[in-house]
């Protein structure tokens, strides 16, 4: 299944996106990204429906919580994203 991934830096401000997702209506999940795709030890990461993306980050924007990196996961593989 596809879907995005956006890096948090911390728990405290993957659960900051999760609120604001949630005010926006937008189903999110907060887990623990691999090491491979990050080398911050104490980063977590959202997961958004690929079809969420754009009004996912128009929230997070509105509420100043900027992603340190986006990822499409895509037939099993993480790509980043620029958004």
């Amino acid at each position: 299944m596809e879907h995005y991934i956006i890096l948090a830096r911390s728990v405290t401000y993957a659960q900051r996106m999760q609120k604001s997702l949630g005010r926006a209506g937008i189903r999110c999940h907060i887990f623990r990204p691999s090491r491979d795709l990050t080398d911050m030890g104490c980063a977590y990461a959202v997961r958004v429906a690929v079809s969420d993306l754009p009004e996912a980050l128009t929230a997070l924007h509105r509420d100043s919580l900027d992603p340190v990196q986006i990822f499409l996961f895509q037939k099993g593989l993480y790509q980043e994203v620029r958004p």
